[in-house]
């Protein structure tokens, strides 16, 4: 059986709740060491005997405010990734594809580790790693933290995230799965796709997408653009389009999605303990097409749009991953070896079609983008622990490297005027490029990529001093060090003669037109191509865990932390000509943690905690870097602002629980948070089109509380009703699984109080934010319901999934309507059913997503004048998968 860690769980606690606690696993009598993480590392328990359906509930035994999904709990979801599965747990919920956010607050707030090791992020807009990389099938368990303990880093705005990666099993196992998928908006739908190259199919490249000679022998030289002659230009401008990636092919029908992973293991006695291997390995192919209706705003009232068009865009993801653990049992003392590698690539194909106000009059305009996302992850963790009674001794060392390279990403417009008397359109009704960057007449191509490395080491101590004592410390280690490049290059052209606008993209763009026509090429990066940034955290920490009286336990501590954080330009021209500004932050802080835990009733099933600490945020390296990027998928620019600096929290929380049987409870908890210089997001609209960046607000606060139960209701006497259905009802149970959030905040802007951006110092903060408005990601309410039919003794689940997500802001916009989005209402059915067919155990599954076809919207919004960012429909989606164990 697969074994899961989680890291910084009291060991006092959970070893109590070890061997007292109930909670599900199949009938039947099997043993397994139970994995629990100590602050820092692992610790192995008594190897305990689970018998019927008893494991360790490790929510009610620990002295934090924590939430775990276990393998079962995620498959009952019947997620795909990790953060689908997460999206299920009170005060999270999934923004932007795969980054959480905790009681509201952005993904910059949470925390994400890799079996109790930090990640780094292949995303150039963030620090945060987007948790949709991490399929379920390589996944044993995920906690969530709300409370902060001092053996996490200080990062801890809303929580921490440990995801913990499958494990070294006692009994040999393997199995087999595949699936396939569509939905109502892609499947056997028309879509759009470009040719690429013969491998695409698999999600890696295979030299098609190479650095072309010319460019990279131009880069090599560090030469600007702007200092070659039209020869050198030409020779670079004409191997960039071809009709490899400047053709855009229409496809009648797209296909079906399908995926297939197999996972395997087994484990041999060796020195008088065992010795185990597991691997998995996983391929998934996924279609999507978005029919996106894209505006931008022309007044500040929101009665008039600037641009209006509609984007249909079709997105091929491939995903490969695997995971291969070595591991070693003796006793109490372990040894493993982790290693993760996950492979991810969107292939982006888009068309659009709409207006655009000019100064002549309003412009019809069509434009084409194309472009190829490769993601790639591969993490090595080496962990051990030692029993020297009284002491545990924990330690772990972790590598992890991602990159994204992007290269090749085209984009061209046409544009009419409707006017063939204007003498700003001389082509009157035809749509044409004239390639001078006016009126939505461009072409332009970039280049990018970012690499990523991050080494982290630790190592902590457990000092049993007496029963219900326990003092730990340890010492952390993190470096991270981030490359990003991007060169963008602009097409333009001169009075092109009548008929040659007129050009589809890969003849218009040819060597033949570029070379005879003379066409130039400008380069936008060039004053901030590239970027280096680095993050060194060195931290201590002591953390007691004692017994006050019966039934009162108290976990206190702190954190001493000291981070250095730097964002500098990186030359790569000859002359020096990045003028990008540089940041150097660097900051240590004392983090103090308690928490106090009253058990109390019948077998100690109550509970009341009470916690408060102090933690920090800092601000993500794309965030500091003053470059421009731009995000097709979120239809904007965005540009850094390397003058912010890190917030601070003071977070307070009461929590009630009961758990009044096994495997159902009940909890209600208040939390509030006081935050110092909180991170927004802001947009302007330089040149009519939106651009985001960030600036640090003054103060906020955010207070809620939050509402959870789980129940399992018998259906026995439904039997006595005879019939087929009676008898099928009453060899089930009723599963209810809700939990609801409530959460406000405030930004509080006073008089004097300023903020800092690039080339505005000490602006009023009042410019930028109002007072009272709400932090940006915020729901007020976030309700989540799971409705369960399902036996207690064999794999037979119904579940019906239902989730509320009301308005957010996702970006201030200056001195106007703040930009939101609108999540609202999402139901789901998953199946799930087990059967034995040929001596094997298969399980299928099935399951139907998005119900009622709720579409997405991000809007700003004047009374009845509304100007939509976003706003596409979702569909239905649709999923058949089976798995066999042998």
């Amino acid at each position: 059986m697969a074994k899961s860690s989680m890291r910084g769980l009291p060991l006092l606690a959970v070893a109590m709740a070890v061997r007292a606690a109930l909670a599900q696993e199949p009938a039947g009598d099997s043993r397994e060491d139970v994995d629990v993480a100590v602050p820092g590392g692992l610790a192995v328990l008594d190897e305990v005997v689970v018998e019927g359906n008893r494991k360790a509930n490790i929510q009610q035994a620990v002295t934090e405010v924590v939430s775990v999904l276990s393998a079962e709990d995620i498959a009952r979801t019947g997620e795909g990734d990790i953060a689908g599965a997460l999206s299920f747990v009170p005060g999270l919920s999934v923004v932007g594809g795969g980054f959480v956010y905790v009681r509201g607050l952005g993904d910059r707030y949470s925390l994400a580790l890799l079996n109790g090791s930090p990640l780094p992020s292949p995303e150039p807009l963030r620090r945060a790693v987007p948790l949709d990389l991490f399929p379920t099938d390589v996944m044993a368990s995920a906690l969530v933290q709300k409370t902060y303990s001092p053996n996490y880093p200080g990062e801890f705005g809303g929580g921490v995230i440990n995801l913990t990666t499958l494990a070294v099993p006692k009994v040999p196992f393997f199995n087999l799965s595949a699936g396939a998928s569509g939905d109502t908006e892609t499947s056997g739908k028309l879509g759009y796709d470009y040719y690429g190259g013969k491998y695409d199919w698999t999600g890696y490249d295979g030299g098609a997408r190479g650095m072309p000679s010319a460019l990279a022998a131009f880069i090599a030289g560090g030469q600007k653009i702007s200092a070659l002659n039209n020869e050198q230009t030409a020779a670079v401008a004409s191997q960039f389009v071809s009709w490899r990636n400047g053709l855009v092919q229409k496809i009648d029908g797209l296909p079906v999605n399908w995926s297939g992973s197999a996972t395997g293991g087994t484990s041999w006695a060796l020195g008088g303990g065992e010795l185990g291997v597991i691997g998995t390995a996983g391929y998934s192919n996924k279609w999507r097409t978005r029919d996106n209706l894209e505006q931008t705003p022309g007044t500040v009232d929101l009665s008039t749009v600037n641009k209006d068009l509609r984007s249909v865009a079709t997105e091929d993801r491939i995903v490969t991953n695997a995971l291969l653990g070595l591991g070693y049992e003796n006793g109490r003392n372990r040894l493993r070896w982790t290693n993760l590698y996950i492979h991810d690539t969107l292939k982006r194909t888009s068309l659009s079609d709409g207006k655009w106000h000019v100064d002549y009059g309003d412009a019809d305009l069509r434009e084409q983008n194309t472009a190829w996302y490769e993601r790639e992850l591969l993490n090595t963790q080496l962990t051990g622990s030692l029993d020297l009674d009284p002491f545990t001794l924990n330690a772990r060392g972790s590598y992890a490297k991602s990159s994204r390279n992007a290269p090749f990403e085209l984009g061209i417009g046409y544009s009419r005027s409707n006017n063939p008397d204007s003498a700003a359109d001389p082509y009157g009704a035809q749509f044409v490029n004239l390639l001078n960057g006016q009126a939505g007449n461009f072409a332009n191509i970039a280049f990018s990529n970012l690499d990523e490395d991050l080494y982290s080491a630790g190592v902590d101590v457990s000092w049993h001093l007496a029963p219900g004592r326990v003092l730990s410390l340890g010492f952390d280690r993190a470096d991270t060090r981030r490359q990003s490049r991007r060169r963008e290059f602009l097409f333009r052209a001169e009075d092109l003669p009548p008929g040659v606008g007129l050009l589809r993209p890969d003849n218009l763009l040819s060597p033949e037109v570029i070379g005879h026509y003379q066409i130039d090429l400008q380069e936008s990066t060039e004053t901030a191509a590239a970027f280096a940034a680095r993050l060194l955290v060195n931290a201590g920490y002591l953390q007691l865990q004692t017994l006050l009286a019966p039934g009162l336990e108290l976990a206190a501590g702190a954190r001493y932390e000291k981070g250095e954080q730097t964002v500098k330009p990186a030359e790569v021209f000859a002359t020096l000509t990045n003028t990008g500004l540089p940041t150097n932050l660097e900051n240590d802080y004392l983090l103090p943690a308690a928490t106090l835990t009253w058990k109390f009733g019948p077998g100690e099933d109550r509970q009341l905690r009470v916690s408060g600490s102090k933690t920090i945020a800092r601000p993500q390296f794309r965030e500091l870097m003053f470059q421009r990027f731009f995000d097709p998928e979120g239809n904007r620019t965005y540009l850094g602002n390397p003058l912010l600096q890190d917030s601070r929290f003071l977070n307070g929380e009461a929590r009630f629980e009961w758990y009044f049987a096994p495997e159902q409870r009940f909890s209600v908890a208040g939390f509030y948070k006081k935050i110092d210089r909180p991170i927004e997001a802001y947009t302007s609209y330089p040149q009519g089109s939106p651009e985001t960046s960030f600036a640090n607000a003054p103060k906020a606060v955010l207070y809620g509380a939050e509402l959870e139960v789980q129940k399992y209701f018998g259906l026995e006497g439904l039997g006595e009703s005879g019939g087929p259905l009676g008898k099928f009802l009453s060899e089930r149970r009723l599963v209810v699984i809700g939990n609801y959030t409530y959460s406000t905040s405030k930004i509080h802007v006073g008089a004097d109080d300023v903020t800092d951006i690039p080339g505005a110092a000490d602006t009023p903060a009042s410019f930028l934010f109002q007072d009272g408005a709400s932090l940006t990601g915020q729901s007020n309410h976030l309700v989540n319901l799971q409705l369960g039919l399902e036996h207690p003794h064999r794999l037979s689940q119904l579940t019906l999934l239902l989730s509320y997500a009301g308005d957010r802001v996702t970006s201030r916009v200056v001195q106007w309507f703040d930009i939101k989005e609108s999540p609202g209402f999402k139901a789901d059915l998953v199946a799930r059913q087990g059967f034995m067919l040929g001596g094997q155990n298969i399980e299928l599954k099935l399951e139907a997503r998005n119900l009622f076809g709720r579409g997405y919207k991000e809007f700003q919004r004047n009374g009845d004048n509304v100007v939509y960012y976003n706003k596409y429909d979702v569909g239905t989606s649709f999923g058949l998968s089976v798995s066999m164990n042998f």
